[in-house]
């Protein structure tokens, strides 16, 4: 039985031993590894970078200046399978520092012998490629260990004998010795130049002043001549354009018309189809129901004219029986009264004067009453006269007035009858004074 161990990409795994007293070795990064119990041995590595700082210090030049130099170094274990094992084989087991001190020892011996080699303004000039040459120098070293030198820059170049300042101070003088003869000469080189360049500035402009008159004279012809040609086809193009805009116009016109025609096509076909459905809408909303109504008042009148003229003949009938029996009640009434005054008349045929003498003195209070009805409106007759026996005079003569009126009324002349024999009873003076006072 054994373990399953695995390992990030920042360090390697390392197993060792196996069956038999195998030698066999396996080395993963990044990834598992099988290891039996007992007889397998496994162990880590780091390979993440390691940073460096190699210091040389009173390292004499060739010209036996003595400096101090200090570099970086960037470096790490590499993975391939030959160069990891070899780095294994020399490191396994030591702790990172370790590894760090060996490879900073070998560094520094470099860079100790690589000084001894250049001179101050090399190094100091040109650190770059002081650089690239102790990487070159020290890579395979560090290389047959396994490691590998990533970066290396010198970081900081002093002396304690100020031999950079001091000769920093004699370029700085030179550099401001030239630089002051430079700016006289340019300033004077300037000058010269100056006043050249006004000369042909002038002429230049005067040139360029010349040209521009021409070309802008030309630019004027030219634009004139553009302008003309252009107001010419902006013409024959506004022409064009409302003629084509007349075209379409024409051309929208007519379809309008088509489409105007065609609506009114269709316009009058709904309307007629509308006609139609409105007739007969007519007909089954008011004509039908029209017809039938005429015809229900037509039968009602016909009923009506039927019942009025049953009506009228029975009515008729009516009048007719009822005219029948009044004919036939007066005929009876007629005869009757005939009979009447027959017999009436043969009685006062009988009785004579003595008869027309009864009828006039039944009659005469009629007569009275009918004169004297205005008078049952007055309340009382008062007679002024201051001779009692005038008002006896004014009776005697009414009552001599009575037979002459009563003649006018009757045609009986009351005299006559009073002077017959047969009648003086009743033209008594006692029987006249009676019947006129009543």
């Amino acid at each position: 039985m054994g373990n399953c161990h695995t390992v990030g990409p920042n360090e390697a795994l390392v197993v060792s031993g196996g069956c038999c007293g195998s030698d066999y070795k396996q080395y993963v990064f990044g990834g598992w590894a099988w290891a039996w119990w007992c007889i397998s041995d496994t162990q880590r590595i780091s390979l993440e970078i390691m940073t460096l700082q190699p210091r040389c210090e009173d390292v004499e030049t060739a010209e036996g200046v003595a400096l101090t130099v200090t570099g970086v170094a960037q470096v790490k274990i590499m993975t391939e399978k030959e160069l990891l094992a070899v780095a294994c084989e020399q490191f396994l087991g030591k702790n990172v520092q370790d590894i760090k001190n060996v490879v900073l020892q070998t560094l520094e011996g470099h860079l100790r012998s690589i000084l001894g080699t250049l001179t101050v303004e090399q190094i100091y000039q040109d650190r770059d490629q002081f650089a690239k040459l102790v990487r070159e120098v020290a890579a395979p070293d560090v290389g047959r260990m396994g490691i590998e030198i990533l970066s290396f820059t010198i970081k900081d170049v002093y002396d304690k004998v100020d031999y950079l300042s001091s000769l920093g101070k004699t370029q700085t003088a030179v550099v401001q010795r030239d630089a002051d003869i430079g700016v006289a000469e340019a300033e004077r080189d300037a000058g010269i130049r100056e006043a050249e360049c006004k000369k042909e500035m002038l002429d230049v402009k005067f040139m360029a002043d010349t040209k521009i008159a021409d070309s802008k004279r030309a630019f004027e012809l030219q634009k004139s001549a553009f302008s003309e040609e252009v107001n010419i086809k902006t013409a024959e193009a506004q022409l064009a354009y409302e003629l084509q805009g007349a075209r379409e116009q024409q051309k929208i016109r007519q379809e309008e018309i088509e489409i105007e025609v065609v609506q009114r096509k269709k316009q009058i076909a709904v309307e007629a189809q509308e006609i139609l459905r409105t007739d007969k809408e007519l007909i089954a909303t008011v004509r039908r129901p029209a017809e039938a109504e005429a015809h229900r008042i037509q039968q009602i009148a016909e009923g009506e004219k039927v019942k009025q003229v049953l009506l009228a003949q029975a009515e008729a009938e009516k009048i007719r029986k009822i005219g029948e029996a009044e004919a036939a009640v007066i005929e009876a009434m007629g005869k009757a009264e005939a009979e009447r005054m027959k017999l009436k008349a043969e009685a006062y045929q009988k009785y004579g004067d003595a008869a027309k003498m009864a009828l006039v003195l039944e009659a005469l209070p009629q007569i009275a009453a009918k004169i004297a009805a205005p008078l049952t409106k007055v309340d009382e007759i008062v007679v002024l006269s201051g001779d009692n026996s005038k008002v006896t005079s004014e009776v005697n003569r009414l009552l001599a007035e009575l037979p002459a009126s009563v003649h006018a009324l009757t045609g009986v002349d009351l005299s006559k009858v009073c002077a017959s024999g047969r009648g003086s009873a009743a033209c008594s003076p006692s029987y006249s004074e009676a019947e006129a006072a009543r």
